[in-house]
């Protein structure tokens, strides 16, 4: 057997693996070097230790803990409660109410952490109770709210974004440029799905009662104020000073997060128990994804020294296919791993073989690294693994896992929507970057 078929095989047992239920980090680590060893014999140990120690020194990486550590603290200290509260009850005389103040809290939400999970979590908690009491439709809402949540995976700061910059040599900032409209338009195509859904079956979402909606502005604009004024805070202290070019995503990422944590002690809603549980969260996830960055960069150096890479590039582009239908079956083929897999092996396994191919088409890495982020957003909202189905799930019993499904896929199939326009119009992505 060759180099070059060695690694192909080394890459179906690591899927294989991973579809069985096996740690990906452990599993990418223990396949790359045993085929490692087996072509290149003991010199793998030393590839490992030098795969490792430039992950290490990666100071991009570095502010993948302080991203997590704000969105924890959000989280734990329920800032968002009176942004979302404000919301519904502006927009309380309107059909689907609720799921507009669900989409425009999670936009801006999104904004201030980049965490699927925490986002779910957060709005099932906060609108799942009212959306039952007011006998909002079961799918939809849990379509909204899933939706929702997953633009947090899309609009920066981005944990998937810092991640998948150094993958592809694209730095940091261009990708949260790039996501900023992308991100925005997913936001108001499913705004509009779910108002016209309510217009023409008012049943799904009918207008608050009037013992819920406010006696006057006055409280309502008071919760608005409160609820905005700490998000935008830790957004200007961010993403404001990446754009603007003043800092670095870690040195952004260090000022936001103690913005974070001066908002959360200020609002009397933070104690010692919500704050080592946010420090222990951000311990796991960070360990977890900076584990797994290193483990698939040993496979990755693996595969490119069997010649694998370059195996896959040279049949792929024997194809003669034209470099737009070339991007669109990388994109299928991403989102049907999408199903099975989180975006982090794909990020960190696919795109890295697939990348030479676009290079070799001349297609903008950019708008290419836009396009795989908002295809991965579907790997939050498909089924069989669908983590979002389960975030819900937890926080709303309520709800039949099926019902959560069948609104997801609504939404998923949205989100495809939004692949092809920014397929046909890729000026939403690179044109941002072009501002900086």
């Amino acid at each position: 057997m060759s180099n070059e078929v060695l690694g192909i095989v080394a890459l179906g047992v690591l899927f294989v693996v991973i579809f069985i239920g096996f740690p990906i980090a452990f599993t990418l680590g223990t396949v790359a070097l045993a085929t490692g060893f087996i072509a290149l014999g003991p010199v793998v140990f030393d590839l490992a230790v030098l795969q490792f120690h430039s992950v290490m020194k990666d100071t991009v990486l570095a502010s993948v803990p302080f991203f997590l550590l704000m969105g924890f603290l959000l989280e734990q200290s329920q800032l968002v409660d009176r942004l979302f509260l404000g919301i519904q009850q502006l927009l309380a005389g309107v059909r689907g109410s609720l799921y507009l103040a669900v989409l425009i809290t999670a936009t801006i939400f999104a904004a201030a952490t980049g965490i699927v999970g925490s986002s779910v979590t957060l709005l099932g908690v906060m609108a799942g109770p009212a959306m039952i009491r007011n006998n909002y439709d079961p799918k939809l809402s849990a379509g909204a709210i899933t939706a929702g949540g997953t633009l947090g995976i899309l609009i920066p700061p981005s944990v998937m974004l810092i991640v998948m910059g150094p993958v592809v040599g694209v730095p940091a900032t261009d990708l949260f440029s790039a996501a900023i409209l992308p991100g925005l338009l997913l936001s108001v195509i499913f705004t509009l799905w779910c108002l016209i859904r309510c217009w023409l079956n008012p049943s799904l979402g009918p207008p608050l009662p009037m013992d819920q909606r406010p006696a006057s502005l006055g409280p309502v604009i008071k919760d608005l104020l409160l609820g905005v004024a700490p998000v935008v805070v830790v957004i200007l202290s961010t993403l404001g000073v990446i754009l603007a070019g003043i800092a670095t995503p870690t040195d952004a990422g260090a000022v936001g997060c103690f913005a974070t944590f001066i908002l959360t002690v200020g609002s009397g809603r933070m104690n010692w128990a919500k704050l080592k549980r946010s420090a222990f969260q951000t311990l796991e996830v960070s360990s977890m994804i900076l584990l797994l960055v290193a483990a698939s960069n040993l496979f990755g150096a693996v595969f490119s020294r069997l010649g694998s890479a370059e195996f896959v590039a040279q049949i792929l582009t024997s194809m003669s296919l034209p470099p737009t239908m070339m991007l669109i079956v990388i994109l299928a083929l991403i989102f049907v791993l999408g199903w099975p897999l989180e975006w982090v092996p794909i990020v960190l396994i696919v795109v890295p073989i697939v990348l030479p191919i676009v290079q070799a088409a001349g297609i903008d890495l950019i708008w290419f690294c836009t396009l795989v982020a908002v295809t991965l957003q579907t790997a939050w909202l498909s089924p069989p693994v669908a983590l979002s189905a389960y975030f819900l799930r937890g926080v709303v019993p309520q709800w039949q896992l099926k019902d959560i499904y069948a609104g997801m896929v609504q939404f998923m199939l949205l989100q495809l929507v939004g692949v092809g326009l920014l397929l046909m119009f890729p000026r939403l992505a690179t044109w941002l970057p072009t501002l900086n």
